[in-house]
């Protein structure tokens, strides 16, 4: 199948349910009423020590004592993505396209990662030979494309991926998710890859109508665990069941009686 060729991966597609839809306006609410919570996880899943309340202080603009200067930025650097991405899909701006990638991987990437905003090999000469992979623990490491001057082959597999998505995947949450992957896989960028691309796969979820969707800090072992799989047998489709399963209204139903939490993390 041509769809899973450009990407690089496959996935059980009929195993794979359509996502519920509202409207943008809703879907894009929410998620801002929840920003916290999304910058929260996921600076979590990158072994950020910020709590949930001193994530909430520093989005409210109040510095946090006690914390490393570079733990900090990169919390603002989440925030001001998050935000970006609000008025994207608010204001009906948010595409998938390269452009948009790189504005939000430089907002994810300011001060902390090689070239913010460049795919690999498009940035400063200096870089050109930096050559990243992705540490899989006891299976080793796992190498993408090069880095080239240019980045000819990352240009051509994002246009082609991109297109192929938009073509043959119809359903938001399915092609959403499925890009979450592609970007993960294909490391585009030196570094803030599943970062830029969780905040791409939010763009497309919500402009469609459909819940964001954010990895627990809670389920970072469950999540890391998953995507070392996905990296090693190129098949996605365990990770789209646990990204669903992370979805708002995937989320069990409390039971008669029973008091929901507040969600405040502790």
């Amino acid at each position: 199948m041509q769809l899973f060729e450009k990407l690089g991966f496959v996935w059980n597609r009929s195993a794979v349910s359509a996502g519920q839809s509202t409207s943008v306006e809703r879907t894009a609410f929410r998620y801002k009423k929840a920003l916290a919570e999304f910058v929260y996880d996921a600076g979590a899943l990158e072994g950020n020590p910020f709590t949930y309340p001193e994530v909430q202080t520093l989005l409210d603009g109040i510095a946090v004592g006690g914390r490393k200067l570079e733990d900090q930025k990169q919390i603002q650097c989440l925030g001001e993505a998050a935000k970006r991405l609000f008025s994207m899909v608010n204001d009906r701006e948010f595409r998938l396209d390269k452009s948009i990638s790189n504005e939000l991987h430089r907002l994810v990437g300011a001060d902390e990662v090689l070239d913010p905003g460049y795919f690999r090999g498009e940035g400063d000469p200096l870089n050109l030979t930096v050559w990243p992979s992705v540490y899989l623990g006891k299976e080793g490491r796992y190498w993408p494309l090069p880095t080239e001057d240019g980045a000819p082959e990352l240009n051509r597999v994002f246009s082609e991926g991109v297109a192929v998505l938009s073509k043959e995947v119809s359903d938001a949450r399915e092609r959403g998710m499925a890009y979450f992957l592609f970007g993960a896989l294909q490391q585009f960028y030196f570094d803030g890859n599943k970062r830029t691309s969780r905040f791409m796969m939010n763009g497309i979820l919500m402009s469609h109508g459909v819940d964001a969707i954010s990895v627990p800090a809670a389920r970072l072992q469950d999540f890391n665990e998953k995507m070392v799989r996905f990296f090693m047998e190129k098949d996605a489709t365990e990770m789209m069941h646990f990204l669903i399963e992370c979805q708002p209204q995937s989320a069990p139903k409390p039971k008669p009686g029973i008091v929901p939490s507040s969600g405040l993390s502790i």
